[in-house]
């Protein structure tokens, strides 16, 4: 549907929105009418390049072709069944998932934070079958983001914050280690530990980097004390970070991963990946979803897959990242640029990343800030050296307007 469809008018539209939706989001000052590649396009024909990628989402680009034509092809045949019957998208695409991945098992879900409170569901009742009634407790990073429902939110390592704040209690059986501090994480080891949750770079939290040598650690700590290794990668998988999942940067191998974003190229879906001494915790009754595993999302995702997987998507994430890098840092008032493949943090000396984030929508760049100094950069992984240059110069000019 487009503005000209409605008969009404920009404004109409955007007063519409503010009268009867609940508003959490600081909108761009556009309608989007069009998505395609690296571009957004507004309703008066100005067009935008994208560097937010629906946050992480358009690995791909914007309505790739495969998966369009995946989504048309599977909507006329069976939109939703629940899970009871058989489909052939879903099965096709678990086997392919497992096969790439090296997992045994894939679950279903609807989005990032439901993935990841299947996977806490899931450790904790492995933990509680296997080592006791109380070993539900799970240490997470300081710092993390792992969701908005109260399992994955609870999970979040930011207490105190507008995400935490107000809510009422979180759920009891996390504790917070500084992300980067493996004896911090030991010393919260307990009898009723059942998993260490991390994310391998933090994307949410400021684009924050491990060493290789933590989340080693980290894995080593699991076998060590008998803890499931639980790896949140909603922003970092599909190729975003210059490897398939971003756990394979540091030569690690989780227990339980959870996918969301970059996996549907634009359509809503989420699942967790696990072996099968895992996967048998979940019986019949013991975990659920009506919408999980949707047979036009598990078509799309299919067709997401096989692009990203056979087009070598993470040679292209692992290239142009390292290229944007180097050109960011002539960028003034710069800190530190840090990440892996196209997850990319600015890091600013002074607090004026929401400016930059404006400053740069005016000259029709996408960008999103973390915090108050660091703008985050997660392109489409087919982004050009053309288009990094261009968002390159934009960013340096919105930083030089700001005063």
């Amino acid at each position: 549907m487009q503005l000209k469809d409605t008969g009404k008018s920009a404004q109409e539209i955007k007063d519409i929105v503010s009268k009867y939706m609940v508003e959490t989001y600081k909108r761009f000052d556009f309608i989007c009418e069009k998505a395609e590649g690296h571009y957004l396009y507004a309703e008066n024909g100005d067009k935008y390049l994208d560097f937010f990628g629906g946050v992480a989402v358009n690995n791909t680009g914007s309505c790739n072709p495969k998966v369009v034509a995946a989504v048309k092809e599977q909507v006329e045949q069976v939109m939703h069944t629940f899970n009871y019957p058989y489909t052939v998208p879903q099965a096709m695409l678990a086997e392919r998932v497992c096969t790439t991945l090296g997992f045994d098992k894939i679950f279903y879900q609807n989005s990032g934070t439901e993935a990841n409170e299947a996977m806490i569901k899931m450790a904790r009742k492995y933990g509680i079958e296997k080592k006791g009634p109380n070993a539900y407790h799970i240490i997470t990073g300081k710092g993390s983001f792992h969701g908005r429902t109260f399992g994955a939110l609870s999970a979040t390592g930011q207490p105190g914050t507008v995400l935490h704040n107000n809510f009422g209690p979180m759920l009891e059986g996390f504790t917070y280690a500084e992300f980067g501090n493996l004896a911090e994480y030991e010393s919260q080891i307990t009898e009723n530990t059942c998993a260490i949750m991390f994310e391998p770079i933090q994307a949410e939290g400021g684009v924050k980097v491990p060493t290789k040598e933590f989340i080693q650690g980290l894995e080593a700590l699991c076998k060590k004390h008998n803890l499931l290794l639980l790896a949140d990668e909603i922003q970092t998988g599909w190729c975003r970070t210059g490897e398939t999942m971003g756990y394979m940067n540091f030569g690690v191998k989780p227990d339980i991963i959870s996918m969301a974003k970059g996996i549907g190229g634009g359509m809503p879906i989420g699942a967790i990946c696990c072996n099968d001494e895992v996967a048998s915790v979940f019986t019949l009754g013991t975990h659920g979803t009506t919408y999980g595993g949707n047979s036009v999302c598990c078509a799309a995702a299919y067709a997401q897959v096989g692009v990203l997987m056979d087009d070598n998507y993470s040679a292209k994430a692992k290239e142009m990242g390292a290229y944007i890098m180097e050109k960011l840092q002539s960028v003034p008032k710069l800190k530190e640029v840090r990440g892996y493949g196209l997850l990319i943090g600015v890091e600013l000396t002074e607090a004026i990343s929401v400016q930059v984030k404006e400053e740069a929508i005016k000259r029709k760049l996408l960008t999103t800030s973390i915090g108050t100094n660091i703008v985050r950069l997660t392109p489409p992984l087919t982004i050009t050296k053309a288009e990094c240059d261009e968002a390159v110069n934009i960013l340096t000019e919105a930083i030089n307007a700001i005063q």
